[in-house]
């Protein structure tokens, strides 16, 4: 075949291709199921020769209606900023009360408490026990019928309310600094979810704009005050919304990480578990992870069915006032022998992470800590769960790991906490990469044991998901008719 002839060839395909391409334009006119639906349109109106559309990309699909609009990009940077801020100021808060209590102006909480003497720490839980009690109850009475719980307004579609809201948040800050077994990063998720709302009303948003924007404060409120952008974006869409969705990713990534840009005004833009080393990969810790997966998969459900039981009796009406008394004092007795048990737990995660404390202490921090924690939720208060898990599961595997390395050395004690941590932490909350991604971004590190993290969170995860499938978050949620107690 000659030149003329095979270029005249390319031509006739060239036509062809053009004509199907017209022909299925036509269609995509006449049947609106064809046609490529995007909001905002994008800049290249037509579609590759193929004919194929860029939706077809599963996590890039139609945005629904949750419309990502310029208003809705301007409510998102307001909530980012709102989120950043009632970050900064809850935790200031906490910080405050801390070092009030136990009279300190340097060093770690964990430090401090077991620095003062046992009558300063058994006159700040009844300080505690008193403010809290108190305060609930007259919270609660102020604002009946008021909504405070961001994964519900979530799932369930309710609208918070920023007085009850605010106060909770207040509350719960001040009664895990003077040291209840609690997370501190529920006020601040809490706060930055009210941001999302308020700014969603003043924005005049739909529905679905309204949630995504509602997860999307949620997720910066926790990377603020533990300086994790990325997992605060992956909270938003795996535990939030369910969703991996580049509609919902997109948003999720940009308020979490400006967020945190603002936080930086006062927290220090660095790791929270600073100073962990970059443990080395060994053949022990694979084995390890293999073998303590389905164990801390079988502890998550033990706790995370304690946490539901806590939270569905926790205390109602003039209960409040007393509950807090019992669950504190027995905090208190407790706390006279391990201080660790004192605040989120923070301080165990830390001396497991860099291989400080010894079996004992460590196996009698992972029973207490699940069941002081279970007892502060069910006197009535509020607070957060995640830095209690991931301790429970820092010391759980750091526990574990040192008896282990009793038939296995060579590997340091704090590699196997971070597996541990990893591994409970995913499973309890049901968010497997949430999880994984949590750890590293709190220590700054730990790539190297990326296998063994993900071989054990995995596992743990779908044993977990396997025998129960609650979470720490979906186990709390209260019965329909009792939402606003």
């Amino acid at each position: 075949m000659g030149r003329r002839e095979r270029s005249s060839d390319r031509r006739r395909s060239w036509r062809l291709r053009y004509r199907a391409w017209r022909v299925a334009a036509a269609r995509r006119r006449r049947d609106p199921a064809l046609r490529r639906v995007r909001v905002p349109a994008p800049l290249i109106g037509y579609r590759v020769a193929s004919g194929r559309g860029a939706s077809e990309q599963p996590n890039a699909g139609p945005a629904g209606e949750a419309e990502l609009s310029a208003r809705f990009w301007g409510s998102l940077l307001v909530t980012a900023v709102g989120a950043g801020l009632f970050g900064i100021v809850m935790t200031a808060v906490l910080v405050t009360v801390q070092h009030l209590a136990y009279g300190y102006a340097t060093g770690t909480f964990t430090e401090a408490v077991v620095g003062v003497s046992d009558a300063r720490r058994v006159l700040a839980m009844a300080v505690a026990a008193l403010v809290g009690g108190v305060g609930w109850y007259l919270l609660r009475r102020v604002t009946p019928g008021q909504h405070a719980d961001a994964d519900n307004a979530v799932w369930t579609g309710t609208r918070l309310d920023w007085p009850r809201s605010l106060g909770t948040s207040v509350l719960s800050e001040v009664v895990i600094g003077l040291g209840a077994s609690l997370g501190r990063e529920a006020a601040p998720k809490l706060m930055g979810a009210v941001s999302g709302e308020l700014a969603a009303q003043w924005g005049g948003l739909s529905a679905a704009q309204r949630r995504l924007l509602v997860a999307c404060g949620a997720g910066a409120g926790l990377s603020v005050v533990y300086n994790v952008p990325i997992a605060g974006a992956l909270f938003t869409a795996e535990v939030l919304l369910g969703s991996p969705s580049l509609l919902v990713v997109l948003p999720a990534l940009v308020c979490s990480g400006l967020a945190t840009l603002v936080g930086w005004l006062w927290f220090p833009a660095q790791p929270v578990y600073s100073g962990v080393p970059d443990y080395p990969l060994g053949p022990q810790l694979v084995v390890f992870a293999i073998l303590v997966g389905p164990m801390l998969g079988a502890v998550a459900v033990v706790f995370v069915r304690l946490i539901g039981t806590a939270s569905f009796h926790r205390a109602r009406g003039r209960w409040v006032l007393v509950a807090p008394w019992g669950a504190l004092g027995v905090l208190a007795l407790c706390g006279l022998w391990l201080p660790q048990l004192f605040g989120n737990g923070k301080g165990i995660a830390s001396d497991a992470f860099l291989g400080q404390s010894g079996v004992l202490v460590l196996l009698a921090l992972a029973v207490l800590k699940p069941l002081v924690t279970a007892l502060c939720l069910g006197s009535g208060m509020s607070g957060g769960l995640l830095t209690p898990t991931l301790s429970i599961g820092a010391a759980l595997g750091g526990a574990l790991g040192l008896v282990f390395s009793a038939v296995w050395p060579g590997a340091p004690a704090g590699a196997y906490a971070l597996i541990g941590a990893a591994a409970l932490l995913g499973a309890a909350m049901q968010a497997p990469l949430t999880g994984l991604v949590i750890v590293v971004e709190l220590i700054g590190g730990g790539l190297a044991l990326s296998v063994p993290m993900v071989i054990a969170t995995a596992t743990a995860t779908l044993l977990a998901r396997r025998i129960d499938g609650y979470s720490i978050y979906s186990v709390r949620l209260p019965a329909h008719e009792e939402s606003s107690v």
